[in-house]
């Protein structure tokens, strides 16, 4: 029987593991990238250490609309099925107390070289600085047209080009095109995981302070999903960032680029280790022992925090104090570009994939999978561990 020529438009993390799984079915497999090396924003991830996924996958840490094909995925190739994966591989992992997942090493170029290794055993072949421009369907096959003016024939085609953060390392939003030309729907793809541009004056003062805190986002002066995280909250000379900022950035980022919503803000609570009645008992000590002006917060916060509040730093305004510290709003203007942006927001409508193969419901023999696709996980190793299972699935399918 003549073997089946699979076609992997993108070389990440997704297109990698449906390339494997594809090879080890027996299919000709050929990946053809668009930049000089595979695998370059895995490399990049989780600041070169590769996050490659968490202890706890679900469908609760990703967003409403990919639940069923998150659900179904993991129940097939979940947190056992990846780790026995990278295990036979050759890597060792560790997991820390959050629940990230990261090679032994720590070294993301560790995992790449046993990917690439498995590639060459399995004769995977590539095409880097391969720029895939058109996607021609013919009869029972597929004309794939380079830059150039190259045609690459392929009985099935994988659509892993990934979403639109950090153009410089792959994921430009080409394949948004490339499934709209299948007549797909694109959810407005936005800047997901992303810092927020807010022109408070705390900003400005604060610039350079990090510290321990939870967030929340606010939309249309409600409380919004996630709720309330805990973690780092940074200011910089445009705004907020921080893992507790880009953990709770996603809803407000659709607000504002998807949806146009006008009112969107951040409330940070600085103190999260004290509720607000035994905050303000604090002070009613600390005064009560003769304490005054930034001696009230000292060893609370940071001591640049009595900048910003020296007009409270007294009796009569501790009440209040304990008020602003535990709930203080940030009105944001926008967020910050694909450039900072971890992840994308947005991508190929769900509901025209099918949740059981990922082959396209508007074109036989074209598959999606990875962050092409609309489905947003949270920071943690959520988007990768998507990928993995996602593309490991694909790679599957098309050998039917």
């Amino acid at each position: 029987m003549k073997k089946k020529n699979i076609v992997i438009i993108g070389g990440g993390g997704a297109g990698i593991l449906a390339a494997i799984s594809a090879a080890r079915g027996g299919a000709e497999v050929l990946i053809a990238e668009r930049m000089p090396i595979l695998g370059k924003k895995v490399l990049a991830s989780g600041a070169g250490r590769c996050n490659l996924l968490n202890e706890t996958l679900n469908t609760s840490f990703y967003n409403p609309e990919a639940a069923e094909i998150v659900g179904q995925t993991f129940s097939r190739f979940g947190k056992e099925e990846i780790l026995s994966f990278f295990r036979e591989l050759g890597l060792w992992t560790y997991a820390e107390e959050d629940g990230r997942i990261f090679p032994l090493t720590n070294k993301a170029l560790t995992l790449m070289e046993l990917l690439q290794a498995e590639l060459a055993r399995l004769g995977v072949r590539s095409i880097l600085n391969c720029h895939i421009q058109n996607i021609c369907p013919s009869r029972d096959h597929f004309f794939l047209e380079t830059g150039n003016h190259d045609s690459i024939r392929a009985d099935r085609v994988i659509l892993a080009a990934g979403g639109q953060s950090y153009p410089m390392l792959g994921s430009d939003g080409s394949g948004f095109k490339l499934a709209q030309d299948f007549g797909h729907r694109i959810v407005q793809p936005v800047p997901a995981t992303v810092p927020l541009v807010s022109q408070d004056v705390w900003c400005r003062v604060l610039e350079g302070q990090k510290i321990r805190g939870r967030a929340c986002p606010v939309l249309d002066s409600k409380e919004s999903a996630p709720g309330w995280l805990e973690g780092d909250i940074l200011f910089t000379k445009y705004g907020l960032s921080g893992t507790a900022i880009l953990d709770i950035s996603d809803p407000i980022s659709v607000a504002l680029n998807r949806h146009e919503v006008k009112k969107a803000a951040v409330m940070l609570d600085f103190v999260p280790f004290l509720d607000e009645v035994s905050l303000h008992r604090e002070f009613e000590r600390r005064i009560a022992r003769g304490m005054t002006g930034p001696s009230i917060v000292a060893g609370l916060l940071p001591p640049k925090f009595a900048l910003v509040l020296k007009d409270f730093l007294v009796p009569e305004k501790i009440r209040q104090l304990a008020g602003i510290l535990k709930k203080r709003i940030f009105y944001i203007s926008e967020t910050r570009g694909w450039n900072e942006a971890e992840f994308t927001a947005g991508g190929v409508d769900m509901t025209e994939i099918d949740p059981a193969t990922f082959e396209s419901r508007k074109q036989k023999g074209l598959y999606l999978c990875g962050e092409v696709l609309d489905v947003n996980g949270r920071r943690g190793g959520y988007q990768l561990a998507f990928a993995w299972a996602s593309g490991f699935l694909t790679g599957l399918s098309v050998l039917n």
